[in-house]
Formats: structure tokens, sequence, C-alpha cells
């Protein structure tokens, strides 16, 4: 019958560490007892009982747990982004398209788009000799280009000339006649005589040479005249001339000194004018577009 009471062979067994106080007195000072039909020891050393804790493994970690690049799957409804950049990708494409088809039109119907670069603070024209200007005639529009901005300084210093002398007492229409003379003058000059001549050492066209010719040479009796200054407007103070300096110097010397300023410009600018227009008829007629202007004059 005793062995109806031995110990389940499949029970873990408890473990007692021998080289502890607490082991040694748990295994000799116990004391067994029966309660519910088995048989449990209870020790009276001083050291606790030990208790078992069991406690789930942890779930395999994957391969690249530690691998800092490898790619993470972030489930997303792709279907809709898909369809928006597709949408966009052929929006994209019929534009460029668009352009595309409108650049070849322009370059076969000969048509060149000039875009606006100076000043280059405020572009308001196209301007650009270094590329577009053959080499040979570069220095030739670039003093050409000089007188414009000289006519454009010099008739901005006529309105200081003449404001000077209406605030001493001259009528106030001569102050307006000098406005008139640089808000017609700069942009005219441009268009009538600088573009013109820009555009005829680019294309080596014979008409635009006769554009410029006829035009420059008014603005050469313009500056003439108003070096002058004779009294036929306004008895000429609307002009900052040799005549008007006098006229004025007695009575006013600043007006007078602001006045001869002017005379010395307008004088530069008709001089460096004769040169260019000499160097341009020069070239004119040594490149055989005389004779094609002659040619398209018959035509």
């Amino acid at each position: 019958m005793a062995g109806r009471y031995d110990s389940n062979p499949f029970d873990e067994e408890e473990e007692v560490n021998p080289f502890s106080d607490g082991g040694r007195k748990g295994t000799t000072g116990g004391e067994s007892k029966f309660s519910g039909g088995s048989f449990y020891t209870t020790t009276t050393g001083s050291a606790p009982s030990s208790t078992k804790s069991r406690l789930s493994p942890l779930p395999p970690e994957p391969a690249d747990f530690y691998n800092p690049t490898a790619p993470v799957d972030i489930p997303r409804d792709n279907t809709s982004k898909e369809r928006e950049l597709q949408a966009r990708e052929a929006e994209l494409k019929r534009r460029e398209q668009e352009i595309r088809r409108r650049e070849e039109a322009v370059a076969r119907a000969g048509i060149v788009i000039e875009e606006k670069n100076w000043p280059p603070f405020f572009p308001i024209i196209h301007h650009d000799i270094a590329n577009e200007i053959p080499i040979h005639l570069q220095r030739l529009q670039y003093v050409a280009f000089t007188t414009f901005l000289g006519i454009s300084f010099t008739l901005l210093w006529n309105i200081i000339a003449v404001t000077t002398a209406w605030i001493k007492g001259e009528s106030v229409r001569i102050w307006f006649l000098a406005i008139i003379y640089f808000i017609s003058g700069v942009p005219g000059a441009y268009v009538l005589w600088y573009r013109p001549l820009y555009r005829a050492f680019r294309k080596e066209s014979a008409l635009k040479f006769g554009w410029f010719f006829l035009f420059y040479l008014l603005h050469i009796g313009f500056c003439i005249l108003a070096a002058i200054a004779p009294p036929i407007v306004f008895r000429g103070k609307s002009l900052a001339g040799i005549l008007s300096a006098v006229d004025l110097i007695g009575d006013h010397a600043l007006v007078g000194v602001f006045y001869f300023i002017g005379f010395g410009l307008f004088c530069l600018e008709t001089v460096l004018s004769l040169w260019v227009i000499q160097q341009v008829y020069m070239y004119f007629r040594g490149s055989g577009q005389a004779a094609e202007m002659r040619r398209e004059a018959a035509r």
C-alpha cells in the first residue's frame, strides 16, 4: 500500500540549492503532514519557500528585425492615386505637344521671338549686341546705342534746365514743351532709327538701312536746332541752346549755366551722330546693300 502514496514520477522535482542555508534547513528541519489524501512537507528553517514562475516564451523575431534598411510594407489604396497621376501625366503631355506645335509653326513662319532683357532691373526692350550683331559691326552698333542713350540724357537735362528757368519767372509753356520733347523723343528715337539699325545689322536688310538713314537725318537736324535754339517757339527758351543761354545768363547766372551745359550736350550728340551715319553709310555702300536696295525699289 505504500506504493499508492509514492510521488508522481512525471511531476517536476523541486530544485534545492545544497550550498544555501535555506536549502539545508529546509531538508533537515521539515515536517511531513498528510492532508487531502497526499503528503506535504513544511520547513521550519529561516529560508523562505521557493516559488516557481512559468512565463510564456516570446514569439520568434523576423530575420530582418535588426536591419534598418529593410523595406516596410504599408498597406494603402493606390487605385485613386494612380488614376490621378495618370491624368496629370496625360495633361502635361498634351500641353508639351501643343507648345511644340506652336514653336514649330513659328519657326516655319520665320518669326523671331525677342525676349525683353534691357535694362536689367526693368526690362522693356530686347537688346543683345554681343550675340546677335556680327563681330565686325558690334563697335559701330555700340556707338549708335551711345547716341540713343545720349539723346535720352540730353532731353532729360533739357527738362532740368527749363525747370530752373520756369522757377526764375519764365512761362510755364516752355516747361510743358520740354516734357513733350522727352516723352516723344526717347521712344521715337528707339522706334524710328535705333531699332531699324539694329535689325539692319542683324538681318542685312536693305529696307531697314533706308529707314534708318531717313529718320537718323531728322534726329541730327533736331540736335542742331536744339543746340542753336533760335527764338522760333516761345522765344526758344524750351530748348537749352546757345542763344537761350546767352539771353538768360545776364539775368539769372545759374539758369544760364544750366542752359550752357545743355548746349554742350546737344553739340556732343550731334558730333557722335554725324560719325555714326558716316560709318553706316560707308558699310552700306561697301557691302552691296545699296545695289540691293535699288533693285528692291525698282521691283
